[in-house]
């Protein structure tokens, strides 16, 4: 009677001892560290095979129950740091098993308990083994799942490789930890990825015994993939000492008489019997079978590898089947679902890169700028995208330099806030170039390398005009590029030739048009518009837009009246109002002005029509202007192209056209991912003319940098030309259109540009400098000074701090760069800094890094120049009255009429984006300096309805650049030896 008690109340006391250990697993209690003490006195450490314990339960469901209850707190915590954030798991199963219906409902029940996002994906018994991988391939690549797994087996009609398909998924999604690369981290001992769901919870189990691992024998019997191999690499890396026995074993008996821990997971029902079993020893059965029971209702029951009636009386703690390890399968896995979820959360949280530098090898004096690219081996794009935290499917890769990141990043860092905003402008140049590019790529460097901060160079793409004219590239300079050097400077991901190719279908597509409504009657045209395709009538989408906005609310062709079908077919486009020109990417003056038609099957119908450069193009300010997809569109839907007889706008939507842009257009809406030549990241996307567009780099490449490089970072754009022309128009056209709201701005200047302003020689493209330029000239250079001082006024005039940075050249002198230093802080530079990034790279521009950095710190009190209410010519004398100086603007009496038509129109509340050479702050290339008080002559004007600005032409703009006496062409060739460009910069 004694001992019974006695059993009883250790029985009792072991109990509530095991229920302290769980509860301490569970919610560990918080205890100071010496650092010394050993791992034994850190854990309450049971032997239970010396005690008297014998047949307690371990539960797996209470178990499971107590680790969702935790998991639930673990996922309200991420949502109480991320509101929007909910963790997601995909559960892939192809056919309809019975079996894994019943598991699939358990897994989707427990996830939604715990809160985790579970989305059954069904799919026929049908389906391909392609099929299926490409459904892995796209969740794989969705940032809203966390964890994917694959219900096997697989019930298919089709031969599947299982192994590939669990070598398909992710491995960082791979929660079943069934991928060969999880297996091998277990086999090798590293337990930081996903552990395999059963022998996890296997282990779980037998730490909730209290049992000691250390040292104690363990014998796992069954070695398969899924349970058996990798509960024996747990358990020895727990430091048991294991043996694994299957079927080819001599003495099953004996060796599992041998263990401490007895983990069957052989799958043969009730295989080990009691006397098998060590006195004392915790057993855990992984085995689920059906056998016959004539007293079930059912005719059968559920048993497991372990004879469990006879078992129980020996062991210590032993997992009942069911409710043992079914249910510690299914916590484990929403467990490696959490924990996934809970790396992607901080990943968002924590916005700090790993960006691995690329060093320079510096050499003077300075090479070539292509020698310098060709001399630096680019990291892969992809390793580079993974620094900055773009994940893999977010990367269209065009080959192992360059790709394209999906827009799709905007809608995963939603949550994310913006980094700080800079624009890289520059004074008024000469026909060089004073390094606005050089300069903003120096910087990014600088930040990035230097003083570790997340930082993006955002840019246009160089237009090949200049690559083969005069100008050269505009992918940086020295120390300071972006690479590959050949690739930006030429094709690129052919973003331009998509432009030139959607301008000129827009274009033929506009004079086919004229041409039919000209040569046929109007009930041959509308049913040529709209034909019967096998007997069947119908308006395609776009012609239904066209019905609805002429006011007609009929969907059916056949019952239009004939008023209707002809106010539908004939647009009327007046051929002297056509404003919509052909482009293409080079420099050809003869192609300004022209005459098209003049072939016998054009009937007459012949017009004067003119090609521009293809940087020159409505569509590729839209393109930089469009803030998504959606966007584009509907600005590509609304340019206006002609004017009809009258006087109203033709768009292309009218021309039925804007679908066929869109497909041409489809992937340039992506911005090009690059790199420095120190490894930082560059977004290189479209490139507007900066003399009549607003010579800027995409929105979107700028909202996706912001936020990449997260509140603490910098995204540094370059805007056309100098302040007056680019930086006026990157405020109030682009941030304007964005939203985005600028924090500081970087004027760069040179000692040369200074002395031409203030009288110097002039300075043209291959031919040597004057000494006045070479050799010190205080003179000179205080007399243009006031230019630089203009632009300093012009940054301050929307609220931002200016930093002036002096791009050094080596014949500028100690004199000359303090008296450009003091006179700029005296008209209210935030700092001015000698920059000498083009020879040392980074490292040369840190100082002026680091005077940004502390300009960026400045609360922004950014404000536009005018309100978009006003008239246009308000907006006009504006601007031209404080960024440029002038005193009186005129208009001719054609710019008169068309301002008056423009407002009557509905565009009179556009912003304006001025026409106007960069030579000079008047109209006027050759006046130097900083006049004041002149007059700025308004000779011509359109619209750009668009891409959402008026576009007033000041003096003589030329659309369409023409090639020198002596363009680059002259140098540029390909070594059919190498593979090697020559000759390109």
């Amino acid at each position: 009677m004694w001992s019974r008690y006695l059993t009883c109340v250790l029985d009792k006391f072991f109990l509530l001892v095991l229920k302290i250990n769980t509860l301490l697993k569970i919610f560990p209690v918080p205890t100071k560290s010496n650092g010394n003490k050993s791992k034994k006195d850190k854990n309450i450490v049971l032997n239970m095979s010396t005690t008297a314990v014998r047949g307690q339960i371990l539960s797996g469901t209470e178990i499971a129950r107590e680790i969702t209850s935790q998991l639930k707190n673990d996922v309200q915590y991420i949502k109480s740091r991320l509101p929007s954030f909910i963790p997601g798991l995909a559960i892939v199963q192809v056919g309809e098993r019975e079996d894994s219906n019943v598991y699939i409902r358990m897994k989707m029940k427990s996830a939604s308990e715990i809160g985790i996002k579970a989305e059954h994906i069904k799919l026929p018994r049908s389906t391909t083994e392609p099929e299926l991988l490409r459904k892995l391939y796209n969740l794989n690549n969705d940032p809203n799942i966390h964890g994917i797994i694959v219900q096997m087996p697989l019930d298919t009609d089709n031969k599947i490789d299982s192994h590939l398909i669990t070598d398909s998924v992710a491995p960082h999604k791979d929660v079943d930890g069934l991928n060969t690369i999880n297996e091998g981290r277990v086999a090798t001992g590293d337990l930081s990825g996903f552990l395999p769901c059963t022998p996890n919870g296997v282990i779980e189990l037998a730490k909730r015994s209290g049992v000691d691992f250390v040292g104690a024998e363990a014998v796992v019997l069954g070695r398969s993939k899924i349970v058996g191999t990798p509960v024996a690499e747990l358990l020895k890396w727990n430091h048991a000492t294991v043996t694994v026995c299957h079927s080819k074993t001599k003495d099953l008996k004996a060796q599992c008489q041998k263990a401490d821990i007895l983990v069957v997971a052989i799958g043969q029902p009730e295989l080990v019997k009691g006397s098998w079993i060590k006195p004392g020893a915790v057993v855990i059965d992984c085995g689920i079978s059906a056998v016959p029971d004539a007293t079930k209702k059912t005719g059968q029951k559920l048993v497991g590898d372990v004879a469990y009636e006879e078992a129980v009386k020996v062991a210590s703690y032993i997992t009942p089947v069911p409710g043992g390890v079914g249910p510690m399968t299914v916590a484990m896995l929403m467990k490696n679902t959490v924990q996934s979820a809970q790396r992607s959360a901080e990943s968002l949280l924590n916005t700090a890169w790993k960006l691995r530098p690329l060093p320079l090898k510096l050499k003077s004096p300075v090479p070539s700028d292509i020698e310098i690219a060709r001399a630096q081996e680019p990291k892969d794009i992809t390793q580079l995208a993974s620094e900055i935290g773009i994940y893999p499917g977010e990367v269209s890769q065009y080959g192992r330099k360059m790709a394209k990141i999906s827009l799709s990043i905007l809608e995963r860092l939603s949550q994310h806030k913006n980094g700080k905003y800079v624009v890289v402008t520059g004074m008024t140049p000469t026909p060089l170039g004073e390094g606005k590019s050089t300069t903003l790529l120096g910087l990014v460097q600088a930040l990035s390398t230097h003083l570790k901060k997340n930082v993006f160079a955002t840019m246009r793409q160089p237009s090949q005009g200049p690559t083969f004219g005069i100008k050269g590239g505009a992918a940086g300079g020295g120390y300071s590029q972006v690479i590959p050097m050949e690739d930006v400077n030429l094709h690129l991901t052919g973003d331009i030739h998509a432009v030139t190719a959607a301008n000129n279908l827009l274009a033929a597509q506009l004079d086919a048009r004229m041409f039919h409504e000209a040569t046929q009657k109007d009930d041959a045209l509308y049913d040529r518009l709209v034909p019967k395709i096998k007997g069947t009538r119908k308006f395609s989408n776009i012609q239904l837009r066209r019905l609805k906005k002429l006011g007609i609310d009929k969907s059916d062709p056949d019952t239009l009246t004939h008023e209707e079908k002809v106010k539908f077919a004939r647009l009327n486009i007046d051929p002297k109002n056509v404003v919509w020109n052909r482009v293409m990417d080079i420099n050809d003056r003869y192609l300004r002005e022209i005459t098209i038609g003049q072939s016998p099957t054009e009937k007459g119908l012949t017009r004067k029509e003119g090609f521009t450069i293809s940087v020159a193009s409505e569509i590729m300010a839209i393109l930089a202007l469009a803030t998504s997809l959606k966007d584009f569109k509907e600005r590509l839907a609304s340019m206006v192209v002609a004017f009809d007889k009258s006087g109203g706008p033709v768009t292309a939507d009218d021309l039925g056209v804007t679908g066929a842009l869109m497909v041409l257009l489809k992937d340039t809406v992506e911005p090009t991912l690059l790199q420095s030549l120190e490894g930082s990241p560059v977004f290189m996307h479209a490139g507007p003319f900066a003399n009549i567009a607003h010579g800027s780099n995409s929105i979107i490449a700028d909202k996706i940098a912001l936020k990449l490089v997260g509140e603490n970072g910098l995204v540094l754009t370059e805007a056309g030309f100098a302040s007056d022309i680019g930086m006026e128009k990157f405020f109030n056209i682009k941030c304007r259109a964005s939203g985005d709201v600028p924090n500081a701005a970087v004027i760069v200047s040179t000692i040369r540009a200074l002395k031409m302003h203030g009288g110097g020689p002039t300075v043209s493209p291959g031919t040597p400098l004057s000494t006045a330029y070479t050799q010190e000239n205080l003179e000179l250079l205080r007399k243009g000074i006031p230019n630089l001082l203009k632009h300093i006024s012009n940054a301050n005039k929307y609220g931002v701090p200016a930093v002036v940075a002096i791009n050094y050249r080596d014949t500028d002198t100690d004199a000359e760069v303090d008296l450009v230093r003091q006179a700029a802080r005296e008209a209210g530079a935030f700092d001015v800094v000698l920059s000498k990034h083009w020879a040392l790279g980074g490292e040369g521009a840190v100082e002026l890094a680091k005077a940004l950095v502390a300009a960026t710190e400045k609360p922004s009190d950014f404000r536009f120049l005018y309100e978009l209410g006003l008239p246009l010519k308000d907006k006009i004398e504006i601007i031209s009255r404080e960024m440029y100086g002038a005193g009186e603007v005129t208009y001719t009496d054609a710019v008169l009429a068309k301002l008056k038509q423009y407002e009557e129109q509905g565009f009179g509340s556009l912003p304006i984006c001025m026409g106007k050479t960069p030579l000079s702050l008047t109209a006027d290339p050759k006046i130097k300096g900083a006049p004041v008080g002149f007059t700025l002559p308004i000779n011509d004007i359109t619209v750009n309805v668009g891409a959402g600005f008026v576009v007033p032409l000041t003096g003589e703009i030329t659309k369409m650049p023409g090639l020198p006496t002596r363009p680059a062409i002259y140098d540029i060739d390909l070594n059919i030896e190498t593979g090697q460009i020559e000759g390109l910069f």
